[in-house]
């Protein structure tokens, strides 16, 4: 006689929740609100409970194993958000969008008992090294930009943006120039087309900013849209009172910014009105020329001792 199988327990309500909203959010850790904490499953909360030094923890099972489970309290999740993002992962923030007596509330039209009332959830923000914006995690001293890079018939163009102040520029660059601009610009992350990543003539240029790199679909790199973005952005019918852009910088900046919105969730703070940097007007210094003035930082990679750390006085 065949040994009847033990069903397998079905994934709660809640659990449920969470992992369609995971699974639209591969690439990020979910932060999920669960009352006063954030808490994290499954490989999340592997990787989260390694980088943060806090408890491993289980709830429940799937597939009759054990669900990994680690949180964070909420008042106080700035600080081991940094610490994520520093160690170069993208976070995904998954809050309430309803109180518990209004989930109760639906679930009474609905015909459902109140002990069926599962609150609403969603994604509110995504966080990444270029995107964080509270200023309690960033360096007072320093920008934290988020570039774009992308290369129309040759040319290649670089857009920066600080979220946290709404600096704004785009300019385009000569194969010659990348790597010192990259240098000089000094992004926390830089977003590029995947085709542009798997160019083996840029290897070498993009090495030293390895963790830093965001590949995107292509799709993201289309003019006419990237410069819909921009357009929308500022309410304008032409960009051209900004000033003189090429084509390749127009697609980095409308590329980047199409980004930014999605990462906040269409929450932007004010962007400054983008500025050109026109060709010529800034001494471009070579990355090993950079490096070996020690402008910025030390060949140590650090700022004490930097020609900027004996010279601010701020």
């Amino acid at each position: 006689m065949a040994t009847a199988q033990k069903e397998q327990p079905k994934l709660t309500p809640m659990m449920t929740q969470y992992m369609a909203i995971k699974e639209a959010h591969p690439d990020c850790l979910l932060f999920y609100r669960m009352g006063d904490f954030y808490e994290m499953f499954h490989d999340d909360a592997v990787t989260a409970a390694a980088v943060l030094d806090i408890t491993l923890t289980k709830r429940g099972k799937t597939d009759g194993t054990a669900i990994p489970m680690c949180g964070v309290p909420w008042h106080s999740h700035e600080a081991y958000l940094a610490r994520l993002i520093k160690a170069g992962h993208r976070v995904a923030i998954c809050d309430q969008t309803e109180t518990p007596d209004q989930a109760k509330a639906r679930a009474k039209r609905d015909g459902l008992p109140a002990s069926k009332a599962l609150v609403n959830r969603d994604v509110v923000r995504i966080v990444t090294p270029g995107t964080l914006t509270e200023d309690n995690l960033l360096d007072a001293r320093a920008s934290n930009y988020l570039a774009c890079l992308t290369q129309t018939r040759g040319v290649f163009g670089l857009s920066w943006l600080d979220l946290s102040t709404g600096e704004f520029y785009a300019q385009t660059v000569a194969s010659k120039d990348l790597s010192g601009t990259l240098e000089r610009v000094s992004p926390n992350e830089i977003l590029l087309p995947e085709s542009l990543i798997q160019n083996p003539d840029l290897f070498e240029i993009f090495m030293p900013w390895e963790s830093a790199l965001t590949p995107q679909g292509n799709s993201l790199f289309d003019h006419n849209n990237a410069e819909k973005h921009l357009k929308d952005l500022y309410k304008v019918e032409s960009i051209d009172a900004f000033g003189a852009f090429e084509p390749s910088a127009i697609t980095s900046a409308g590329a980047l910014i199409d980004y930014a919105t999605r990462t906040q969730k269409g929450s932007l703070p004010h962007i400054r009105p983008i500025q050109s940097i026109a060709f010529g007007s800034v001494m471009e210094i070579d990355a090993a020329t950079r490096r070996n003035l020690e402008i910025t930082q030390t060949m140590n990679g650090e700022r004490k001792g930097s020609l900027l750390q004996t010279i601010d006085r701020t």
